[in-house]
């Protein structure tokens, strides 16, 4: 496959086959971040924001730079730690995101909830993504479905028969399931969160939300405080694919391509069930 062409980038099923390559490029590069992770002693250093960055982020961003280079020749990449440099590349419409720790601070406490992200915009939206979280040894990629597996760091992905697709469930009456950052949750978000008829709490890390409500084992995840467009279209596009929706608080579809804003979000909610959602 060439994207040299635009047939790839604008037809649905052509997005789906990327999604599976995303998916078979993130469970790869799993395997860079689980031999960091394996060391007695993971070596830090603070980025300009004050954020750690570590080996594993930087071999795994290596590595999905110079694969998607070679299978999507001629697609812009935005790169988190190539960002956090300065080093941006000039796009237009398409251009593909790259993620390649996402959930650091739950990496250096040697949490199994980080992930490896990957997605592709169009316009303002992701339509194709993939997340790994190589210490669960699993994987989601969706773009017009979405699918979840089992999947060993260092791939390949598996066949399509292995994979099981997923779908967002209906609000359960008796009150939703909410997800909120394990690492980043401020008061807004938790005032949000007690506005709505929730039954269960939890706090989990990275991107692993998006997926959990992509599965139909909760419902919604609010986030008020600062993320990066990399820290979310992956989960974005899947959850998108699987029946859910990612609004902002005055409930528009949330956006990306905001290069002017060095591709900074804004507040957002992802729902399960399209029908349950309300404004902040």
């Amino acid at each position: 496959m060439t994207a040299t062409q635009a047939e790839p980038l604008h037809a649905g099923s052509d997005r789906q086959e990327l999604a599976r390559l995303f998916g078979d490029l993130v469970v790869r590069a799993g395997a860079l971040a689980m031999e960091v992770l394996a060391r007695p002693q993971i070596e830090t250093q603070l980025k300009n924001d004050k954020s750690p960055v570590t080996e594993a982020d930087e071999r795994v961003e290596e590595y999905l730079f110079e694969a998607l280079a070679r299978e999507l020749p001629g697609v812009p990449i935005i790169a988190e730690e190539a960002a956090s440099r300065g080093v941006t590349a000039p796009h237009g419409a398409a251009f593909l995101l790259i993620d390649p720790i996402d959930g650091t601070r739950e990496f250096l406490a040697r949490s199994p909830e980080f992930t490896v992200n990957l997605a592709l915009i169009i316009g303002e939206t992701p339509v194709a993504g993939a997340i790994s979280a190589p210490a669960m040894g699993r994987v989601w990629f969706g773009a017009t479905e979405s699918f979840m597996a089992d999947a060993a760091p260092g791939g390949p992905l598996p066949a399509p028969q292995d994979c099981r697709l997923l779908r967002t469930r209906k609000a359960p009456a008796h009150g939703m399931t909410a997800l909120v950052s394990k690492s980043h949750l401020d008061e807004a978000t938790a005032a949000f969160v007690a506005r709505l008829n929730i039954a269960e709490r939890i706090s989990a890390g990275s991107s692993l939300k998006f997926c959990a409500i992509a599965e139909g084992r909760a419902d919604v995840y609010p986030r008020f405080g600062p993320t990066m467009e990399w820290d979310t279209a992956a989960g974005d596009a899947i959850l998108r694919a699987a029946g859910g929706v990612v609004l902002d608080p005055k409930g528009a579809p949330f956006r990306y391509n905001k290069a002017a804003q060095n591709y900074k979000n804004g507040a957002f909610v992802a729902w399960g069930d399209p029908s349950s959602a309300t404004v902040s």
